[in-house]
């Protein structure tokens, strides 16, 4: 099972990113994906996270109305990808964002304790 994060940078306060993970080596299409971020210092939180069936999401307060989590599933059962679009960014969503996997698929939305299969990574840093 692999995840692979991509489209972070540097983008000035107000501006907008789109975050993708693109998973492969495991039927994804299968279980609900998370969107994680580590900022320097503190603890790894949770940010948003979206059913297999992508019709149903779910957000952390600090970024509901500004963070879109979406999914195709329209590619082979190997892969699929999960996307972060990120609106009116404020310094403070400075951080590491990482994706990660539901392991079990057997709760909605799933606790923090069943996403596994962590990706590496991507930065995202919002100037003021």
């Amino acid at each position: 099972a692999q995840l692979v994060e991509s489209g972070g940078g540097l983008v000035q306060a107000g501006g907008s990113l789109r975050l993708s993970c693109a998973a492969s080596g495991r039927t994804f299409r299968s279980y609900a994906m998370g969107w994680f971020r580590q900022a320097p210092g503190k603890e790894r939180e949770f940010v948003a996270a979206i059913r297999w069936s992508g019709d149903s999401t779910y957000y952390a307060d600090s970024v509901k109305g500004r963070f879109t989590i979406s999914r195709d599933n329209a590619k082979s059962t190997a892969e699929n990808t999960v996307f972060l679009r990120m609106n009116s960014l404020k310094p403070e969503d400075t951080a590491v964002y990482y994706c990660a996997a539901d392991r079990y698929g057997s709760s909605w939305p799933p606790p923090r304790a069943d996403f596994g299969s962590w990706g590496q990574g991507t930065q995202v840093t919002v100037s003021s």
